[in-house]
């Protein structure tokens, strides 16, 4: 079936169906899914196992050791990394990028994680699996209300969670920074002691008291009653009121005559959050799979309006973080670029072609946006930022099947032919030579696609978004564009002239190339290889950071620091903030730059707010602000002064601050990882590592991830003291719990919740060290107490803070941060001569790794790698099939890397740099001059076997008649690209740059080269 014939034979149908097609296409873009980024898998799961006590070392060797093993059986693992401190283990899971579907391996994880559990000693809390790491709440809101307690903030925090969980497009709410509450029974030490009373005797009378049991029912005639007997506490007042029996005695008291009991809230805090230097709970809203983020956000606008109205003066709903604003600014922005990307292109049409002509080309575009975006929401590919770069990129490749199609029909209705057969002809001509070359240009997208990586998988919509845009402009180059033609093209008498002015020019120039072939070649060959020799001037970063308003500051203390003085840090640093960075609160100074908001996670890593943040598991020394700004061009001098402040007035706070990542989160650019057995060998090596990093400048904040070591008391229990008095282990361990941690006895339940009630000791004794060897220890077979320094010693050790293992070895990260303009691939560089010469002196078993930006960039660019073969040799067979012959082929591909030329030169001459996103420029670049080149070599052909015309003339003629189509081509992609490279920040900059000035070299190589390498292959002579 002839799909021309049809359409234009059927031409009522076919606007009926154009139509229909607007319609659907423009309503398919309203519903696409909106994001910033198009995101990846989140392939790590943590095991979290928590052991009360316990050193590091026995944490690893109980606890991490065995688990490691069980989790290494997992067939899909990637690698295990664990950190092993005082009380518990962190196990964090990775799984090979080349797996997509996560619910097996997670489940089987569980499974064998469970089945370990069995052989963990006694006390252990855990395991638990969190395989839920991968939620992105891209929307975080924080309550504050300075006049209310943290439980009425909590339940407020409740309902409002109700609320957003009622908005269909959210599918979790998580609270932050609550504070569990408890029920504390405060004794003193020698009043206990006196009285003979044990914490094991109080919490066996309190169970008994506090008990929730039926008491059966009774049966009256046909009715039978349930009987409840009290006995649960109702109230804080029951357990005050609790009868406590004096042992040895008749006597009893009150609970609240021999302890203090009061309710207040776990301490010290696991952690806080801080919303612009308040106290407040953080809440992060994420978004259900597949749902829009535009929607959501006006429907959680809508939820905050009813709760600002709903709760009284005081109570505050802050929202610190809205990735619909982030997402519909950013899609907006790019749809900008397209619209303007798309008139530019149109202009150029309409004045290269002539109004008609120009028009009919320029119908190509909308329309072919159109299509694609009916045909993506078939295929679930929302807009964002990578989609809709691919729109932009694919702009100059969908015009160029308009334009020879347009000529080739305006050049034979010229010769004579009746429109219709023109257009019918030029279709038949030109059908398989632009669906070959729309293929080649999809398949050299297509290792992006096939990369088994998380940067493939980011990238991945490139390559369909390309391939569903050309198809559909290649579609309607071979139905609409041949139908407006025959309705709208009109005969020229006139022929064009090509042995006039320009074209003559060329004709002259392109003849003495191809009388002096082994110059032209040599002198392009002379210029790639001086041009690829400056390559190592181009800086290289992988992906550089984000444009968005805000950064991220990691705070981190010495291991073992509490979280009181964490959080004095934070205030601290809130507090210049405040005073010296954020702008006026009313923000009537517009021209005003600074921080707007910030918010302070205290003890953990909060919310994943951002696919590309890892959160940070809990520890009391760690803290993370995110700090919103005015503009993305005053980050780095806001990071400068934050940084500054911590360093002069905090020098044991290591202080990472930096900007959001754009691809896979990477915590320090530099990053070396040691592996060995024995810890001081290791940090041996680890000690050099770091005195060379610190000799290399642009290098800062240089740090391994084990940190300081830490001191603890060990309480060395002496078994022959403790035997003479009737003392054992368990009742000292029991009587150290209580005295100073806390020691569980029963619990309170009020409404649904359960609020555990605590036994310890005053305030007073749990805060003085002095105190400690004096502290009662309760001998349950007795009744009797002693002081703990009667049966045990008191020892101070040194232990390290942290114990890190990956695949089973201990593992030090040496990584450090940059300076501004210093790339990591120069660090690097700079590193590896030292790390080569050193690691081959080190003793066997140690052996280092490159982390950081070269494992990242190295993952992403080698699993690109792999699959270059498959489009390689499906391009080969594209052209190969095309043309039924090998030597054509090898001339196209010949003419590929001299692209390169254009690339290099346009990154150093821009200041740009050569990253991903470069690379993606140069393939794109590469689709556009096998198009090009498919399309000059068919028409040498055309002219040998159609027209008659000897080799030597048919190669300068077919050239001569490509000429403007190739310029066009040019021109409409490198003026399509410059809206991208001026508003597309600098992720895409390079990228655009590589495609303009790559194509401006390129097409002057087409236009030369292929000639030049088609006679020398064909072994003709001029």
């Amino acid at each position: 079936m002839n799909i021309t014939r049809a359409t234009i034979n059927n031409n009522r149908t076919a606007l009926v169906l154009i139509i229909v097609l607007i319609i659907a296409g423009l309503q398919a873009y309203q519903n696409l899914p909106r994001a910033y980024d198009p995101g990846f898998v989140i392939r790590v799961a943590k095991v979290i196992t928590h052991f009360p006590g316990a050193s590091p070392e026995r944490v690893e060797q109980l606890i991490t050791d065995k688990l490691e093993k069980v989790i290494q059986e997992i067939p899909e693992l990637d690698f295990v990394k664990s950190t092993s401190r005082t009380g518990v283990s962190i196990i964090t899971v990775s799984i090979q990028e080349s797996y997509t579907n996560m619910r097996p391996v997670w489940d089987n994880l569980r499974r064998k994680i469970e089945n370990a559990a069995k052989d963990l000693p006694d006390g252990v809390i855990g395991p638990e699996v969190n395989d839920e790491f991968g939620d992105v709440f891209g929307i975080v809101v924080t309550l504050t209300g300075p006049e209310f307690s943290y439980a009425e903030l909590k339940d407020i925090a409740d309902q409002a969670r109700d609320e957003f969980l009622r908005v269909p497009e959210v599918a979790k709410v998580e609270i932050y920074g609550a504070q569990e509450e408890r029920i504390f029974i405060e004794y003193n030490n020698a009043r206990l002691s006196e009285l003979g009373l044990s914490p094991s005797q109080l919490m066996q009378m309190l169970e008994s008291r506090n008990i929730v049991v039926p008491g059966g029912a009774i049966t009256l005639d046909m009715e039978r009653i349930e009987l409840e007997p009290s006995g649960n506490f109702e109230s804080v007042d029951d357990i005050r009121h609790t009868i406590v029996a004096i042992p040895g005695s008749k006597n009893v008291v009150y609970l609240e005559d021999i302890a203090t009991i009061k309710r207040g809230y776990v301490d010290p805090a696991s952690s806080k959050v801080h919303s612009s230097g308040q106290l407040a709970l953080g809440l992060g809203l994420s978004m259900r799979e597949g749902g829009n983020n535009i929607r959501m956000g006006e429907q959680v606008r809508e939820v905050l309006n009813y709760l600002n109205q709903t709760y009284p003066i005081g109570i505050d709903f802050n929202v610190l973080n809205f990735s619909p604003k982030e997402v519909e600014d950013k899609v907006n922005d790019f749809v900008s670029n397209l619209i303007q990307a798309v008139l530019v292109v149109a202009a150029v049409m309409l004045v290269a072609l002539g109004p008609r002509t120009g028009l009919i080309v320029a119908s190509l575009i909308p329309m072919s946006m159109i299509s694609a975006m009916l045909v993506m929401s078939f295929f679930n590919i929302g807009l964002d930022q990578i989609s809709l770069a691919a729109l932009i990129i694919a702009l100059g490749m969908l015009v160029d099947n308009g334009i020879v199609m347009a000529e080739s029909i305006m050049v034979q209705m010229n010769s004579g032919k009746k429109p219709v057969e023109a257009a019918i002809d030029s279709a038949g001509e030109l059908r398989i030579p632009l669906l070959t070359s729309s293929l080649t240009t999809a398949a050299a997208f297509l290792p992006i696609y096939l990369a088994e990586s998380a940067v493939g998988e980011f990238t991945a919509s490139l390559f369909m978004v390309v391939t569903i845009t050309l198809l559909c402009s290649w579609l309607l180059s071979m139905t609409l564009i041949p139908l407006l033609c025959v309705q709208f093209l009109k005969t020229r008498q006139e022929n064009t002239d090509y042995n006039r002015g320009f074209y003559q020019k060329y004709r002259e120039l392109l003849t003495w190339v191809l009388q002096h072939r082994i110059i032209s070649l040599a002198a392009t060959a002379v210029l790639f290889a001086v041009v690829m020799g400056g390559f190592k001037y181009v800086p290289k970063i992988f992906f550089p950071p984000s444009d968005r308003l805000y950064f991220k500051s990691e705070l981190e203390l010495p291991l073992g620091t509490a979280i009181e003085r964490t959080e004095t840090i934070v205030e601290a640093l809130e507090a210049f903030i405040k005073e010296e960075l954020q702008v006026n609160a009313d923000h009537t100074d517009r021209t005003e730059e600074g921080v707007t908001s910030w918010i302070s996670h205290i003890g953990n890593g909060g919310p994943r707010f951002v696919l590309q943040h890892s959160p940070e598991p809990a520890s009391p020394n760690y803290a993370m602000m995110v700090v919103n700004t005015t503009s993305s061009e005053i980050i780095d001098e806001m990071i400068d002064k934050l940084d500054r402040y911590a360093f002069d007035n905090f020098p044991d706070l290591q202080i990472t601050s930096r900007r959001i990542e754009s691809g896979v989160s990477i915590t320090n650019p530099v990053e070396i990882r040691l592996y060995g057995k024995e810890t001081d060998q290791l940090f041996s090596l680890v000690e050099q590592l770091k005195a060379e990093m610190s000799q290399i400048s642009g290098l800062k904040n240089i740090s391994d991830d084990w940190g300081q070591r830490i001191k603890k008391l060990k309480v060395v229990i002496n078994q022959s003291r403790a035997l003479r008095v009737g003392a054992t282990s368990q009742d000292i361990a029991v009587s150290l719990q209580s005295g100073l941690s806390g020691l569980e006895l029963t619990q309170y339940r009020e409404g649904e919740d359960a609020i555990p009630v605590l036994l310890r000791s005053v305030e007073a004794d749990r805060q003085d060290i002095d105190k400690l060897e004096t502290l009662s220890v309760f001998i349950q077979s007795t009744g009797e107490s002693v002081t703990l320094k009667q049966v045990a010693d008191i020892e101070v050790a040194w232990e390290p803070a942290q114990i890190l293992r990956r695949d089973g070895l201990k593992t030090v990260s040496v990584g450090a941060q940059l300076i501004p303009g210093m790339t990591a691939s120069e660090g690097f560089a700079k590193l590896q001569p030292w790390l080569d010469e050193q690691s081959a002196q080190w003793p066997a078993g140690y052996r280092y790794e490159l982390g950081g930006e070269a494992e990242s960039s190295g993952k992403a660019n080698q699993s690109i790698g792999e699959k270059l073969p498959m489009a390689a040799f499906i391009i080969l067979i594209l052209l190969v099939a095309q043309f039924n012959s090998l030597r054509k082929p090898a001339i196209i591909l010949a003419t590929i890397p001299l692209g390169m030329i254009g690339v290099i030169i346009g990154l150093l001459t821009a200041q740009s740099f050569f990253g991903f996103m470069t690379l993606l420029g140069i393939i794109s670049l590469a689709g556009i001059v096998i198009n090009n080149a498919i399309v000059l070599l068919e028409r040498i052909k055309y002219e040998i076997d159609d027209n008659g015309l000897s080799s030597q003339e048919a190669i300068i003629v077919a050239a001569q008649r490509r000429l403007r189509p190739i310029l066009l081509t040019t021109a409409t992609t490198v003026l399509g690209m410059i809206p991208l490279y001026l508003g597309g920040g600098e992720m895409w900059e390079p990228m655009a740059v590589a495609i303009i000035a790559g194509l401006l070299f390129s097409t002057i190589l087409t236009l030369g080269m292929v000639p030049v390498l088609y006679s020398l292959f064909y072994r003709i002579k001029f």
